[in-house]
């Protein structure tokens, strides 16, 4: 008796980009913006935020933060949740260049990324987090994830987009990339 062979198709290795509104913050007061901690509930938002990664398969090894206070908080309390996660620590950079950024220079942040990066994670702020997610967005996007970056996200929402891993990040650009979902951690 013969046995036949299952085809197996190869799974296309990918470059994932999720892109992170932070998490709820105390309101705005007279105060340095740039200085606004978590609020009480932004604090379960972020805690919620990495196995919310780790269960989508976009645990990051490169992390880019802007140096916003409640940026940094987002991603002190997302990080305890990679635990499990198969690869090591990711790389983390808080970056100045994050706090006011445009579409434009978050591209410009991706783009020098190291090739061997395959999964990053963008921590910022709005509208510019949802506009780039929007930018990158192209055929095959999920229509509904596409709706809600064009209008916006709330916090501790991430958008993530995916493009063959032999597309270098220098190469994402206008429709490049795949948005694939667009999600928030539970509570």
């Amino acid at each position: 008796m013969a046995r036949h062979r299952e085809e197996v198709s190869p799974v296309t290795p990918m470059r994932r980009l999720v892109l992170l509104r932070h998490a709820k913050a105390e309101p705005a007061t007279a105060s340095d913006d740039a200085l606004r901690p978590l609020a009480l509930r932004g604090r379960t938002q972020a805690a919620g935020l990495g196995a919310a990664l780790v269960a989508l398969g976009a645990a990051p090894d490169v992390v880019l933060v802007s140096s916003a206070l409640r940026t940094r908080q987002t991603w002190n309390l997302a990080k305890g949740g990679l635990n499990g996660r198969r690869s090591g620590v990711p790389t983390v950079v808080v970056t100045d260049a994050l706090y006011n950024a445009r579409v434009s220079d978050v591209l410009g942040l991706v783009a020098d990324l190291d090739e061997s990066a395959r999964t990053v994670l963008v921590i910022g702020h709005e509208p510019t987090m949802a506009a780039t997610a929007a930018f990158l967005a192209g055929p095959g996007s999920d229509d509904a994830a596409l709706a809600q970056v064009r209008v916006g996200v709330p916090t501790a929402t991430y958008s993530l987009l995916e493009a063959p891993a032999e597309v270098p990040w220098s190469a994402w650009e206008r429709s490049s990339a795949v948005l694939t979902h667009v999600g928030r951690p539970p509570g």
